[in-house]
């Protein structure tokens, strides 16, 4: 094993159990995956969100019933000594509190630094297409080729 792939391999092992925190709905431990002024520019508005921003992220979770599921593909891993990037598409999955069946995909870009306490998510990008019609509308149905 490089020392690269020593890094690859704290960086994967710590987004998968963010991926678990999150589709479990557990905020605090979700956020715990972030710097404490991380750069957040979500699906959801608003446009951008700074810092941990915990309640805002239950008030979400509160928002589904049961776990929230979903895959990734295409992902593309880029990492440093201290700085790395992320990318890849995100199926989110699940049923929302009001009995509405999502299955999303959409894109994702994550900015990680290694800090005292391992690496953590600095920087999240989210976000769908829209058609170029001139009807502004979000393709929310596009599933990977």
């Amino acid at each position: 094993m490089t020392g690269n792939d020593a890094i690859e391999n704290q960086i994967n092992a710590m987004l998968l159990a963010r991926a678990d925190a999150l589709g479990a709905r557990k905020a605090a431990e979700t956020v715990s995956y972030s710097t404490e002024d991380a750069v957040q520019f979500a699906l959801a508005p608003p446009l951008v969100i700074t810092g941990k921003d915990e309640q805002g992220l239950q008030d979400w979770f509160d928002t589904w019933k049961g776990p929230i599921g979903g895959d990734v593909r295409d992902v593309k891993l880029t990492a440093g000594e201290d700085v790395a990037f992320w990318t890849g598409l995100v199926n989110m999955t699940g049923t929302k509190a009001d009995g509405t069946k999502v299955d999303l995909w959409f894109r994702q870009t994550l900015g990680l630094v290694k800090t005292g306490d391992g690496w953590k998510v600095a920087h999240q990008h989210e976000s769908v297409p829209f058609a170029m019609d001139g009807s502004g509308r979000a393709l929310l149905d596009l599933k990977p080729r």
